[in-house]
Protein backbone atom coordinates (compact mmCIF):
# COMPACT_ATOMS: atom_id res chain seq x y z
CA UNK A 1 0.00 0.00 0.00
CA UNK A 2 2.56 2.47 -1.18
CA UNK A 3 0.40 5.36 -2.27
CA UNK A 4 -1.12 7.67 0.35
CA UNK A 5 -4.27 8.39 -1.69
CA UNK A 6 -5.59 4.89 -0.93
CA UNK A 7 -4.99 5.35 2.79
CA UNK A 8 -7.26 8.44 2.79
CA UNK A 9 -10.08 6.23 1.51
CA UNK A 10 -10.00 4.06 4.66
CA UNK A 11 -12.79 4.91 7.12
CA UNK A 12 -13.17 1.84 9.32
CA UNK A 13 -16.51 1.68 11.16
CA UNK A 14 -16.44 1.18 14.92
CA UNK A 15 -19.51 -1.11 14.98
CA UNK A 16 -18.19 -4.73 14.87
CA UNK A 17 -21.45 -6.14 13.42
CA UNK A 18 -21.42 -3.61 10.59
CA UNK A 19 -17.74 -4.37 9.93
CA UNK A 20 -18.50 -8.11 9.63
CA UNK A 21 -21.43 -7.44 7.29
CA UNK A 22 -19.17 -5.26 5.13
CA UNK A 23 -16.36 -7.87 5.14
CA UNK A 24 -18.75 -10.65 4.10
CA UNK A 25 -20.27 -8.38 1.44
CA UNK A 26 -16.79 -7.49 0.18
CA UNK A 27 -15.77 -11.14 -0.07
CA UNK A 28 -18.97 -11.98 -1.98
CA UNK A 29 -18.41 -9.00 -4.31
CA UNK A 30 -14.84 -10.14 -5.00
CA UNK A 31 -16.21 -13.59 -5.84
CA UNK A 32 -18.74 -12.11 -8.25
CA UNK A 33 -16.00 -9.92 -9.74
CA UNK A 34 -13.84 -12.99 -10.34
CA UNK A 35 -16.79 -14.71 -12.02
CA UNK A 36 -17.14 -11.61 -14.17
CA UNK A 37 -13.63 -12.19 -15.49
CA UNK A 38 -14.89 -15.36 -17.17
CA UNK A 39 -18.57 -14.63 -17.85
CA UNK A 40 -18.90 -12.05 -20.62
CA UNK A 41 -22.28 -10.66 -19.53
CA UNK A 42 -21.21 -10.08 -15.91
CA UNK A 43 -19.15 -6.93 -15.29
CA UNK A 44 -15.95 -7.18 -13.27
CA UNK A 45 -14.78 -3.70 -12.34
CA UNK A 46 -17.94 -2.54 -10.61
CA UNK A 47 -17.86 -5.52 -8.23
CA UNK A 48 -14.18 -4.95 -7.36
CA UNK A 49 -14.88 -1.25 -6.76
CA UNK A 50 -17.82 -2.11 -4.49
CA UNK A 51 -15.68 -4.67 -2.65
CA UNK A 52 -12.97 -2.02 -2.18
CA UNK A 53 -15.59 0.33 -0.75
CA UNK A 54 -16.78 -2.37 1.68
CA UNK A 55 -13.23 -3.20 2.76
CA UNK A 56 -12.31 0.49 3.12
CA UNK A 57 -15.03 0.71 5.77
CA UNK A 58 -14.41 -2.62 7.48
CA UNK A 59 -10.86 -3.95 7.24
CA UNK A 60 -7.55 -2.36 6.32
CA UNK A 61 -6.11 -5.88 5.92
CA UNK A 62 -8.69 -6.89 3.27
CA UNK A 63 -8.48 -3.49 1.61
CA UNK A 64 -4.71 -3.84 1.22
CA UNK A 65 -5.09 -7.44 0.02
CA UNK A 66 -7.54 -6.35 -2.68
CA UNK A 67 -5.36 -3.49 -3.94
CA UNK A 68 -2.13 -5.49 -3.76
CA UNK A 69 -3.50 -8.74 -5.21
CA UNK A 70 -1.29 -9.96 -8.05
CA UNK A 71 -4.22 -10.84 -10.33
CA UNK A 72 -6.37 -7.74 -10.13
CA UNK A 73 -4.80 -5.31 -7.63
CA UNK A 74 -2.93 -3.21 -10.16
CA UNK A 75 -5.97 -3.18 -12.46
CA UNK A 76 -8.24 -2.04 -9.62
CA UNK A 77 -5.83 0.61 -8.36
CA UNK A 78 -5.27 2.05 -11.85
CA UNK A 79 -8.99 2.15 -12.55
CA UNK A 80 -9.94 3.71 -9.20
CA UNK A 81 -7.23 6.38 -9.58
CA UNK A 82 -8.61 7.29 -13.00
CA UNK A 83 -5.59 5.96 -14.87
CA UNK A 84 -7.72 3.57 -16.93
CA UNK A 85 -6.78 0.10 -18.16
CA UNK A 86 -3.55 -1.15 -19.63
CA UNK A 87 -3.56 -2.25 -23.25
CA UNK A 88 -2.86 -5.80 -22.06
CA UNK A 89 -5.93 -5.72 -19.75
CA UNK A 90 -8.10 -4.41 -22.55
CA UNK A 91 -6.86 -7.10 -24.96
CA UNK A 92 -7.42 -9.84 -22.37
CA UNK A 93 -10.90 -8.55 -21.47
CA UNK A 94 -11.96 -8.28 -25.10
CA UNK A 95 -10.56 -11.73 -25.92
CA UNK A 96 -12.43 -13.39 -23.05
CA UNK A 97 -15.57 -11.42 -23.90
CA UNK A 98 -15.64 -12.42 -27.57
CA UNK A 99 -14.60 -16.03 -26.89
CA UNK A 100 -17.37 -16.36 -24.30
CA UNK A 101 -20.00 -14.70 -26.47
CA UNK A 102 -18.88 -16.74 -29.50
CA UNK A 103 -19.03 -19.99 -27.56
CA UNK A 104 -22.44 -19.11 -26.10
CA UNK A 105 -23.82 -18.12 -29.49
CA UNK A 106 -22.61 -21.25 -31.24
CA UNK A 107 -23.02 -23.97 -28.61
CA UNK A 108 -25.36 -22.69 -25.88
CA UNK A 109 -28.28 -21.41 -27.92
CA UNK A 110 -29.90 -21.88 -31.27
CA UNK A 111 -32.40 -19.03 -30.81
CA UNK A 112 -31.71 -16.17 -33.21
CA UNK A 113 -32.97 -13.45 -30.85
CA UNK A 114 -30.66 -14.70 -28.06
CA UNK A 115 -27.71 -14.69 -30.46
CA UNK A 116 -28.57 -11.13 -31.53
CA UNK A 117 -28.87 -10.08 -27.88
CA UNK A 118 -25.47 -11.63 -27.08
CA UNK A 119 -23.93 -9.84 -30.05
CA UNK A 120 -25.41 -6.51 -28.94
CA UNK A 121 -24.08 -7.04 -25.41
CA UNK A 122 -20.62 -7.89 -26.78
CA UNK A 123 -20.61 -4.77 -28.96
CA UNK A 124 -21.72 -2.56 -26.04
CA UNK A 125 -19.12 -3.99 -23.65
CA UNK A 126 -16.43 -3.70 -26.34
CA UNK A 127 -17.36 -0.06 -26.88
CA UNK A 128 -17.20 0.56 -23.11
CA UNK A 129 -13.77 -1.07 -22.76
CA UNK A 130 -12.37 0.81 -25.74
CA UNK A 131 -13.76 4.08 -24.33
CA UNK A 132 -11.81 3.64 -21.09
CA UNK A 133 -8.56 5.57 -21.05
CA UNK A 134 -5.53 3.44 -21.93
CA UNK A 135 -2.93 3.48 -19.15
CA UNK A 136 0.68 3.33 -20.30
CA UNK A 137 3.09 2.12 -17.63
Amino acid sequence: MNNPENIKELKIHSNPLLRWILIISGVLLVGIGILGMFLPILPTTVFFLLAAWCFARSSEKFYKWLHENRLFGKYLSNYSRGNGMTLKSKAFSLSVLWLGIGYSSIFATSLLYVRILLLLIAVAVTWHILAIKTFRE
